[in-house]
């Protein structure tokens, strides 16, 4: 059995809400080793002239750090 623990990360994308998902586990890849999986928590996008312009996320990312 291997011990889970969670970080939150926010995310931005010019792109869409799937790429500030990715960019979130990219991230967090940079700093966390064995992740096994992204919860989006929540979702947000910033509006100017009636347009979207840049989608965000906050995501818990779950990743291993030890077997017993």
């Amino acid at each position: 059995m291997s011990t889970v623990k969670v970080i939150e990360i926010i995310a931005t994308s010019e792109k869409s809400f799937d790429d500030a998902a990715r960019n979130a586990v990219k991230e967090a890849g940079k700093s966390v080793k064995n992740i096994q999986s992204v919860y989006i928590k929540e979702m947000n996008a910033k509006v100017s002239n009636n347009e979207i312009t840049s989608y965000g996320v906050n995501a818990k990312i779950l990743f291993a750090v030890g077997d017993r």
